[in-house]
């Protein structure tokens, strides 16, 4: 087996090296040049319609927005001149932007470019899956729902560098969402030149951010380059960024090893081999991965102790070490640690009670009155995961916790490239699901908020009158109130949890490898999960030691 990982790695690095041919290849490093490995393709470059992390990775390097989060996730000017100037008991937001900002075809970057990006967002005839987060813009909803018209927004240019935001009612972290890459400006002139066709290439897009997309191949490679008409370019030292979409990670981390790529995820099976290497890196994301049941496609998952069997019969601590091995936590709750802190300081996801911890004797109970309740003894379901070895390894771990903790359950692992796993939960064509979920901004309602009736992302087919209520009355009527919102949040998430519409299984964290030569990347925990501005590669570090060389 292992002379198979090895000789099939080995096939794949020839390939990949000689698919260059003569051209400049991938992995040339002259110069200033990051070149790293993606585990999936982004979904779309056009910032209105996408909604997956990858899509947003590559926006934080190609768009800026009017705020960018720094290394603590705090929100700081980017395109605008200063933070914004808050009035009408914080319902009214005014935002100056530098008088600077360029496209990378030379147009200026002004005010009427986030209203038409924002309208973009909530046009009924878009179909952004993102609309939703501009719900809290004045007429939001109603404009996306064909109630009001597009004009009657929210958010006006006042002149070319002045924006003024009208809110629904005062939200306390509006500042962090205008980081958040759905909240980024598109040129108006560029995005109706090529209408249907925007941003479906490279070449059909213009870029404000600090890089601009070279080229794109989808499945493939993305290279991005030093955007020069970038108001803010003295700042940015690298001259490339690459991309090389690599779905095994044996296959990347063969790539780190022989200094074709400055930086690849890596996963359980490798840790222990890299545990000495001065480019192992490891940290804790705030992002939660779980089971969607559908319960309009399997009868039953209609079943509360059907769910619940599911929700307790997997090991997540046996998961999380021997499967994961990458610095993932055991999850029974929704929220993610590090998403929010109370009024009091804590970890908004450790005062959250969970009734769905790793019990197999509770699993075998509550599946006998489904079993007796439903006149059934077998049930069959499949599973939806990628196409990538790692996440194959997961669902099989699933698949055999499952079957082995509940007698007459069979699950078939169903394996899918991202794209199409992620279409199929937004248009429920799926069964189950293995899910995750990334915070837009630090509050634990961007989690609470998407298991609602009717959001486009719960596809699970659960809604709760009373969690609705609660929801509804965080982001209202308790917004000035903190104590009574979190313990409306609280009781909401334990509400969903006793309900079990969705089966939680671990917080995900991230081991990789990382040029030591590699400096100033920054981590995030919400948007896009890098910003490589400031990054530049010291060659005067050995990659080996991760020291000063000798002279």
């Amino acid at each position: 087996m292992k002379y198979y990982k090895w000789f099939s790695t080995f096939i794949i690095i020839m390939m990949l090296m000689t698919a260059c041919g003569n051209k400049e290849s991938l992995y040339d490093s002259k110069g200033q040049v990051y070149r790293t490995v993606m585990g999936s393709d982004m979904h779309s470059l056009d910032t209105t319609k996408a909604s997956d992390q990858v899509s947003f990775n590559q926006f934080n390097q190609v768009f800026e927005g009017l705020y960018r989060f720094d290394k603590n996730d705090k929100p700081k000017p980017a395109l605008a001149k200063g933070m914004p100037k808050v009035t009408n008991d914080g319902k009214t937001y005014t935002v100056k932007l530098k008088q600077h900002g360029k496209w990378s075809n030379g147009d200026d970057v002004t005010a009427h470019d986030f209203v038409y990006a924002w309208r973009k967002v909530v046009d009924p005839k878009n179909a952004s899956e993102y609309a939703f987060i501009m719900y809290d813009i004045k007429n939001g909803k109603d404009v996306n729902e064909s109630k009001k018209a597009l004009d009657k927004l929210g958010v006006k240019a006042i002149d070319d560098y002045t924006l003024r935001i009208e809110l629904e009612k005062p939200i306390p972290y509006f500042t962090s969402m205008l980081a958040f890459p759905t909240f980024f400006p598109q040129n108006e002139k560029v995005s109706k030149k090529f209408g249907d066709k925007y941003a479906t290439t490279g070449d059909k897009a213009v870029y404000n951010g600090p890089f601009k997309l070279e080229e794109w191949k989808p499945e493939d490679k993305i290279i991005l380059a030093k955007n020069e008409q970038y108001w803010d370019k003295e700042a940015v030292h690298l001259d490339k960024v690459k991309y090389k979409v690599i779905k095994d990670p044996q296959a990347g981390a063969a790539l780190y090893d022989t200094d074709s790529v400055d930086s690849a995820g890596i996963v359980a099976e490798q840790v222990d081999k890299y545990k000495d290497n001065p480019g192992l890196k490891s940290r804790l994301l705030v992002s939660s991965a779980y089971i969607k049941m559908n319960q309009k496609k399997v009868p039953a998952f209609r079943n509360k102790d059907f769910r619940l069997a599911i929700a307790k019969s997997i090991d997540k601590e046996g998961f999380v070490d021997t499967v994961k091995n990458d610095g993932s936590t055991v999850n029974n709750a929704f929220t993610a640690k590090k998403t929010a802190e109370t009024v009091d300081g804590q970890d908004f996801a450790d005062t959250v009670d969970s009734p769905l911890k790793y019990n197999p004797k509770a699993a075998k109970a509550h599946l006998e009155k489904a079993k007796k309740a439903l006149g059934k003894d077998a049930f069959t379901f499949s599973l939806n995961t990628e196409d990538t070895p790692d996440t194959k390894l997961a669902a099989e771990y699933i698949k055999g916790e499952i079957e082995k903790n509940l007698p007459g359950v069979t699950v078939k692992i169903k394996q899918l490239p991202f794209k199409q796993r992620w279409n199929n939960e937004l248009t429920m064509n799926y069964e189950s699901s293995i899910s995750l979920w990334n915070p837009d901004y630090p509050d634990p309602i961007s989690y609470m908020d998407i298991m609602t009736k009717d959001h486009p992302n719960n596809n699970t087919g659960w809604s709760s009158k009373r969690y609705d209520q609660l929801v509804k009355d965080a982001n209202g009527k308790l917004l000035q109130r903190p104590k009574e919102r979190e313990a409306a949040l609280r009781e909401a998430e334990e509400l969903m949890l006793k309900e079990a519409p969705i089966a939680p299984i671990y917080q995900k964290g991230s081991t990789y490898l990382e040029n030591p030569q590699v400096k100033g990347r920054v981590n995030h925990s919400m948007g896009g999960s890098t910003t490589l501005k400031h990054v530049y590669i010291d060659k005067s570090i050995d990659k080996e030691t991760g020291k000063k060389k000798d002279k």
